[in-house]
């Protein structure tokens, strides 16, 4: 129950009038003001004409007065028979005026003298009917000053950082302090990640015991990493482990229309923390806020930035006995304010890495703990096709095989699920398109050409799948996953992964007489890892060692950031002609390869029009007899 809702409460939470009462009272001033309203309207005072005083001094005269009454200013009369007193109105016998503020010495002679009864009668203090319409405008302005005090007290609650809505507001996004239940054991495949903060874990059990030889552990731990690799996982898992209150925010919950609101919650959260000692403060998406300052539209008035300096200042204030341990995410270490990353705030750099081919096993069997599997599930051989996938797309691999054996009413998830849930992950879902028989043709020949050169190539990756079936935005796909990961690309390997890509239009050039838009993401492709091969990697004989990107790829996220382009023309000149050496040497290679292997590519072509999707066994069936020993002789 809120304290604004509990009966019997005041506005500043002490024992006064309960709210309901205060409705009660208002209804009932209003159904009484209808109700007088009402009342009058039933009942109308009698016709009375307003006249002229003059008026009535002559009627008085002309002795049609049969008598009057006198009240204050006021007089009211009646005439000795019925008489249109104004233009408009009908005949009557009642009429009113009022004297003159000056008063009128001749006026009651003359009603003497004309023998008209009069009566006075004393000045009326009001009824309670005008009394209480008089008031009603007070008392709903007194009703709204009391409103409005009783919102502001429970707005504010006292002080800004208070029990009120603004303090809550401040504080909003804010976890409480709680520890969490998440455990090192949770943690699969970040075994460094995890050895590197293991060593906190008992600086946060015991902080004195590093005090008492002068020790001290690190303000600041930066979480770095793609994303999905277990970062916010891995921070709750070291307070659970440490079993100490953990505090969570998002950069992104700091930030409000509001100037100086986060600044406000900074301030509240690393207060919790401290009160709460020792603990930890975990802010997810550093780089929301951490951007380098100077960048803004607002300058330094900008409200992130002012966020930006209230968590430096929170961090430089740490004094040496606090037990307060900051950690952060982030998936652009980049572009972080240096100042957060010197000595002193964040000065530990934890990197999360991808998942091995070990290390996926390890995740994948923390993900199938609840799920029901067959016996044909093989998770090594599952994480051993899924190179490259992060912790979170292997959870989603997990839930999505789960999904579909509960649509096809299967009590035990099969190996069909995880291969059909991996299908759609990599290559996306399937798609129903009327397509042409010609144009269905066609893609057999390009997935087919990708799939024979794939398969001769040496330093290729071993095929996975291929399918000229739609998925997400391809008409079809040749799949490939590498045995192995990489974290060096040979030049021979990267040369065989542009034969590759360029396979399919090759095969439509030879089998077909002509090419299609069919390769616009080969092309598109080809030409980006030509030009890294250029200009990045060196490994052009015209170009040379020489740096001439002209992006800058982001860490940690695989895309490409552009920036303005710092050498000459001729070198631009230099690095289209290399480029396009590399594209044209990648063509002829997988032009020769179909051309060499042209029994095998019809095989190929046949057996994908008629399945539709074939798998490593059946590609490698339809190319028995091309080994890849035999392709040196053909290229």
């Amino acid at each position: 129950m809120n304290r604004d809702d509990a009966p019997g409460t005041g506005p500043d939470g002490s024992a006064g009038m309960p709210r309901d009462l205060w409705r009660w009272m208002v209804a009932a001033g209003l159904l009484g003001f209808l109700a007088i309203a009402w009342w009058q309207g039933m009942h109308p005072a009698p016709s009375v004409a307003a006249i002229p005083y003059s008026r009535f001094k002559s009627l008085v005269a002309e002795d049609t007065v049969k008598d009057v009454s006198l009240q204050g200013e006021s007089v009211r009369g009646t005439l000795k028979a019925p008489m249109v007193l104004a233009s408009g109105q009908p005949a009557t016998t009642e009429f009113s005026s009022y004297l003159p503020g000056f008063g009128d010495d001749q006026l009651l002679p003359l009603l003497a003298a004309h023998r008209v009864t009069v009566t006075a009668k004393p000045v009326a203090k009001g009824s309670f009917t005008d009394i209480l319409i008089a008031a009603i405008p007070w008392l709903l302005l007194a009703g709204f000053f009391y409103w409005s005090y009783r919102r502001t007290s429970q707005l504010v609650g006292g002080d800004l950082g208070g029990q009120g809505r603004l303090g809550e507001f401040l504080r909003s996004g804010t976890q409480r302090a709680a520890v969490p239940e998440a455990r090192f054991d949770d943690v699969a495949g970040q075994d460094n990640a995890k050895s590197e903060v293991a060593e906190l874990v008992q600086y946060l059990r015991d902080p004195a015991k590093f005090a008492r030889v002068g020790a001290s552990a690190p303000r600041g731990v930066l979480l770095m990493g793609p994303p999905g690799t277990g970062k916010t996982l891995l921070a709750r898992a070291l307070a659970g482990e440490a079993g100490v209150p953990f505090f969570s925010i998002s950069g992104s919950q700091f930030i409000e229309v509001f100037v100086g609101v986060g600044a406000s919650r900074v301030r509240n959260l690393f207060a919790a923390a401290r009160q709460n000692m020792p603990s930890i403060v975990f802010i997810d998406e550093l780089d929301s806020i951490g951007r380098t300052r100077g960048t803004g539209l607002g300058g330094g008035h900008d409200e992130r930035e002012q966020t930006l300096n209230q968590i430096l200042a929170e961090m430089d204030g740490f004094t040496p006995r606090e037990s307060v341990l900051v950690l952060a995410a982030t998936n652009r270490p980049d572009i972080l304010d240096p100042a957060l990353l010197r000595p002193g705030r964040f000065d530990r750099h934890v990197v999360l890495d991808l998942p091995s081919r070990a290390d996926r096993e390890a995740i994948l069997r923390v993900h199938v703990r609840k799920l029901p599997l067959a016996t044909d599930v093989d998770l090594a051989a599952l994480a051993a096709g899924m190179p490259g996938f992060s912790g979170a797309d292997l959870r989603n691999l997990a839930n999505e095989a789960a999904i579909l054996a509960a649509r096809a009413d299967r009590g035990v998830v099969t190996r069909l699920d995880f291969e059909e849930a991996r299908d759609k992950l990599l290559m996306g879902s399937v798609r129903r398109l009327a397509i042409q028989p010609d144009e269905r043709h066609r893609l057999a020949v390009h997935e087919s050409g990708h799939a024979l050169v794939a398969s001769c190539l040496p330093g290729a990756d071993p095929l996975h799948k291929v399918t000229i079936i739609p998925r997400g935005r391809a008409l079809g796909e040749t799949r490939q996953l590498p045995e192995n990961e990489r974290y060096t690309l040979p030049e021979d390997y990267l040369k065989d992964r542009l034969a590759v890509m360029l396979a399919g239009r090759a095969a439509e050039r030879q089998l077909l007489g002509n090419v299609s838009s069919g390769a616009d993401e080969d092309i598109r492709n080809a030409t980006r890892l030509a030009r890294a091969m250029v200009a990045r990697w060196g490994m052009s004989g015209e170009v040379g060692p020489m740096d001439l990107r002209d992006s800058e790829e982001a860490p940690f996220l695989g895309r490409e950031i552009a920036q303005p382009r710092v050498y000459s023309e001729h070198s631009a000149e230099q690095v289209d002609r290399a480029v396009r050496a590399l594209l044209v040497e990648a063509e002829a290679r997988a032009t020769a390869v179909v051309t060499g292997h042209a029994q095998q590519m019809q095989a190929l072509v046949a057996a994908l029009e008629d399945k539709e999707t074939l798998d490593r066994p059946a590609i490698e069936a339809c190319l028995a007899g091309a080994p890849r020993s035999t392709v040196a002789a053909v290229v």
